[in-house]
């Protein structure tokens, strides 16, 4: 099992991106896909997530959108007004522990490489 996270760059603040986490190896249908990040000298924290329905931290509602493409066994994060409080190394992951809306990365059995979204000021 594989997820492959692509789409992060550099962007000024208030730009846009939008990542994509493709899964190889198995299909995650009916299981949680989401987005965790961690920027330099933090913890990693949740940022968004879908399982029937998109779920998001408070730090992000408004501004990133998350949707699956099941066909495709594709998830993405459209970013959008992004601050520079969000750079960070975003990491995708699927799992399918705890409950349909759990923000916890315990709960979450596969992970990306990872991928470097840097917003400057």
């Amino acid at each position: 099992v594989q997820l492959q996270a692509s789409g992060g760059g550099l962007v000024q603040a208030g730009g846009s991106l939008r990542l994509s986490c493709a899964a190889s190896g198995r299909t995650f249908d009916y299981e949680r896909m989401g987005w965790f990040r961690q920027a330099p000298g933090k913890e990693r924290e949740f940022v968004a997530a879908i399982k029937w329905s998109g779920f998001y931290a408070d730090s992000v509602k408004g501004r990133f959108t998350i949707a699956r493409d099941n066909a495709k066994n594709t998830v993405y994060l459209q970013m959008n007004s992004l601050k520079p409080e969000d750079t960070a190394v975003y990491y995708c992951a699927a799992g399918y522990r705890g409950s349909s809306y759990s923000t916890r990365a315990r709960d979450y059995d596969y992970w990306g490489q990872g991928t470097q979204v840097t917003v400057s000021s």
